[in-house]
Parts: structure tokens; sequence; C-alpha cells
């Protein structure tokens, strides 16, 4: 759908558009129009990079006891918060599409629907990936209109099988015909204020939230490293802040790593830089990031080439530190926010786009969870966005958590859409990844690699991840035994885990552009 728009002269968020409409109906599980997301558009006639914000938001009756189970005074079971209509936020990504295209698009805002609207009626091939995540995603037959489309006669989808959604058909055709903010009122925001609040697991979505409901425009965050300018979105992202400062954080050990092979995994001293930088990041992360309308979040602190010196200053490049907690960054003026802990669950879509007249978008969409809340309206499922809210909004002590939940407020993100700039300030790459927290490493460990260690895109993106964040070390099977035994002996104790990134990404060469597919995932790279 997006390839044949761009061959009408479409620009690249009208492909983009076309695109998204597309796979929220055969990638359900990770993206759609109950859900939100972050887009970073790079205006080539003006010269002008733009972020839009089309994060969920809370209900405004919406209290930081939302994921408190009231018997025991205690955050509920993550399982318990996401089914149902408690776990749903006020849907962004529509608003933002509309928002976008009505700036930069070229084509007609209907047209765009109409390869999704076909698919629809006509059906589409449910794939594998599609079909797996059916089978063994737990709780799916629940609710009864999830279980009617993807367990028909009782039993779960399998691939190969065709899948049609007639609701999901009209909704595109009422969004194509009266636009974006028929999404926000009318018998489509209706039908999504009752689903949510005749749950058992009642949410509090009601029609004031969803027609007040506005993506945002905000600047992007961008800071040189490596010879380039590397740009993403800012909070309510924790993307690009946690991206950036591991990323400075290893520029620090480029001299003193300069003999090592360009990869993490075949270096063990630039590996235990890269899980050490991750660590300290994340600390910072977890600590300060926060929707920087409701707190203030000290983005250029935490970006401070001074800070991040001497953030990078506190790895021992012989053993892995036991403690690296959060520092005090520059224009810090809350110091009573402590850490909070969130559960982002791996289920997004990623798409980059480049269009003929040099337009990009790189666009990282989501519901959440797999599948979402598991609540479905107007053909589409329902995200669970809030719980990447931290469950608990105090600590011990009774300090406030940044994260925590509060009305109309949006939760933090890992999503990390990223554009970079050539020294003469024309973008040569643009990435992102689904995959929940491990989007951070994911892009990052891409972005070292390529820009910082000049390996080759292709050969960076189909690699072993190495995961690292304050708490956890996770790496991907298959890396070479003698480099793990050696991580373990400096201190390291990482799970095998298999990742499902989907790190998308187009690169200038000298030839043109060159598009690069996650072989993990079922995406494609194409063009002409």
């Amino acid at each position: 759908a997006a390839e044949r728009v761009l061959q009408r002269g479409g620009a690249a968020i009208d492909a983009a558009i076309a695109a998204q409409m597309v796979l929220g109906l055969v990638e359900p599980q990770s993206s759609g129009l109950g859900g939100g997301g972050f887009l970073l558009y790079w205006d080539a006639a003006n010269k002008r990079l733009h972020s839009y914000d089309g994060r969920e938001t809370a209900p405004l009756a919406a209290t930081e006891n939302l994921f408190i189970d009231a018997p025991a005074a205690q955050p509920m079971p993550f399982a318990k918060a996401l089914v149902g209509g408690r776990s749903v936020g006020v849907p962004g990504l529509v608003h933002m599409l509309g928002a976008a295209h009505a700036v930069h698009g070229s084509q007609p805002w209907p047209s765009l629907f109409d390869p999704a609207i076909a698919l629809a009626e006509q059906g589409f091939i449910v794939s594998p990936r599609l079909a797996t995540l059916i089978d063994k995603v737990p709780a799916l037959t629940v609710r009864p209109t999830m279980a009617a489309y993807l367990h028909p006669h009782g039993q779960p989808l399998r691939a190969g099988d065709r899948l049609r959604n007639a609701g999901y058909a009209a909704t595109l055709r009422t969004l194509a015909e009266q636009g974006a903010n028929a999404f926000y009122t009318g018998a489509l925001a209706a039908a999504m204020v009752d689903i949510v609040a005749s749950d058992s697991n009642a949410g509090q979505l009601a029609l004031s939230d969803l027609s007040s409901y506005r993506s945002r425009e905000r600047e992007p965050v961008c800071k040189e490293v490596f010879a380039h300018t590397l740009c993403g979105m800012g909070p309510p992202s924790s993307g690009a802040t946690t991206v950036l400062a591991m990323l400075a954080m290893l520029e620090h050990s480029q001299q003193q790593l300069a003999l090592e092979p360009p990869s993490v995994t075949a270096s063990v001293p630039r590996a235990h830089a890269f899980i050490e930088a991750s660590r300290l990041a994340f600390a910072d992360r977890n600590r300060y990031l926060a929707d920087p309308d409701f707190i203030a979040v000290p983005v250029p602190g935490l970006l401070d080439p001074v800070y991040l010196a001497g953030r990078a200053a506190l790895i021992d490049s012989d053993r892995r530190s036991d403690r690296l907690p959060a520092g005090t960054p520059p224009g810090t003026q809350v110091q009573s926010l402590v850490t909070g802990f969130d559960r982002e669950v791996p289920s997004t879509t990623h798409l980059t786009i480049v269009d003929r007249a040099g337009n990009v978008a790189s666009m990282t969409t989501s519901i959440e969870s797999a599948f979402g809340s598991r609540l479905m309206a107007g053909g589409f499922i329902l995200n669970n966005q809030l719980t990447d809210f931290s469950f608990a909004a105090l600590d011990r002590d009774n300090n406030k958590v940044a994260n925590r939940v509060q009305g109309g407020k949006r939760p933090l993100s890992s999503m990390s859409p990223f554009i970079v700039f050539n020294a003469s300030g024309e973008p040569v790459l643009a990435l992102g990844s689904p995959g929940g927290k491990s989007i951070i490493g994911f892009v990052a460990r891409v972005l070292y690699e390529t820009i910082g260690l000049q390996r080759q895109l292709p050969a960076s993106i189909a690699d072993r991840h190495v995961i690292a964040t304050d708490r956890h070390l996770r790496i991907e099977p298959g890396v070479d035994q003698q480099w793990l035994n050696q991580l373990r002996a400096i201190g390291h104790q990482p799970a095998l885990r298999a990742q499902t990134s989907g790190v998308h990404a187009i690169q200038k060469t000298r030839d043109g552009w060159l598009g690069v597919a996650d072989p993990r995932r079922e995406g494609t790279a194409s063009g002409k």
C-alpha cells in the first residue's frame, strides 16, 4: 500500500498512513487505530524536522491508585491490570496522523484508506507470526468480540486462513469520509466508551476524554554523537534521551577500544562498555523521565556533555559495577522523585519511509501488549497503554514516582524512532524498532555499530542483541561461548533469551537509499 502511494507521487506521510491502516488489519496484535505512536518527519523542502506525539493519555478520572488492589493496598498483578477496560488509554494515533497529514500530505486523505478497506472486505491471509501469537498469547478468548474474531468456531486461526473484518472496513470508511475527528466523536467514540465501561474490569474512558484529545508537536531531542546529529522523540518517550545518553558515554570509550572488533558481540570490552552505559542510562530514565506536561524533565541536563562524561567515568573497564544509581543532572528541580518500574511489553510496529522528494518518516506505533486490552470496538483492538505507568505512585518513604498515573497524563514509553543527519544537515539514516523496553537496546546497538563503528547496516541489524537495563541483562542465543564466558568472568550474569526486534532502517549510500528489514520478523524492505 505504501509503495503504491509513493509510486503515484505521494509524500512519505501519505505512504505512512496507508501502511498503518493496513498494518492495523494484518498485524492487529501490534498496533492500530486503538493505540498511539510517535512520528519523526523530515520536511525536505523546508529542511525542518518535525516531531509528533500521538501517545495515549489517561482518562481525566484516573487516579494514581488505578492499579492498586484495594484490599491489600498493593500494586495489582500485571495480568489482572492488562485485560479489560481498566488499562485502556485515550487512543492518539488517528489524531496524530491527521495532524501530520494536514501539514505534509500531498494525496487526498480518503484515498489513503482504500487499500486497507479493500483488504478488510476481501480478507487477508493470516501470517505464520500472527497465527502463532493467536495460539499462544493468553486470555484471547475471555472477551466475546475478540474470541469470535480470532477463534472462530472455538478454534484459533491458522496460518493460511483468510480473515475478513467488515467492522474495520466500516470504521475506515467513516474516517476516510469524515476525517480524523470522526474517531473522537459520534458513534465510534460512543462504541469505545461503552465497551470500556461495560467490561468486568471496567475503565474510566469518557466521551469527554476522546473529544478533548489532542496529539502534540514537540521539539525533537537531538545530540551530536560520532560526528553525526542523531534526533529522536523527547518525553513522554524515553527513547531518544536514553539512547543518546548511552551513545555519548560509549563515545568516551572510543580511543580505549579503538583496536577492538566493530561489533558488540565480537568484543568483550566493547560489550562490557555497552552494558554498563545502558545500566547508567536506564537508571536515569527510570528516575527522571515522564510526561513533560506533568513533570519537569531535565532532558538538557541528562544529555549535558560534562554530566555524561562524569557518568561514563563511573564505568569500571575491568569489572561489572555492583550498583550504578541515577545521577543528579544539571537543571534537576525536583529532588524527591524516585525510581519507578513500569512493565512495557513488546508489541509494537515500526516503519521507515523516504519519498522521491527526500521527505523521511520514521514512525513507531503500538497498542502495548500483544492484542492490547483484549477489547475490540469498530473492528480494531483497544490499547492497554495505561500499564506503562508505574503501578506504585509512592516509594516506601512516600516520595512520588515521576511516571505515576495522573488524569490526562501520557505514560512513559520506550519507542525510539530516529533520523540521523550528517555534518551537512542531510538525513543519512532513519530507523526504529518494536520491542517494548528492549527497543532502546535494539536501536542503540545498531546506531552504535553503524554510526560509531562504521559497520555495515545489514550485519548490525542481523547480529545478536545485548539488552541491559538497570535490573536485567538478556543476550540473544547464538553468541560465541568464549565471549559469553569472559563476560561472566567479569561479573555479568546474562540470561539467554530470544529477542523479537523488528529494526527497520533506510540508509543513504553512494548509490541511493538502502532499505533493511530485521530478519527476526515478517517485515520487508522495498522501493524503486
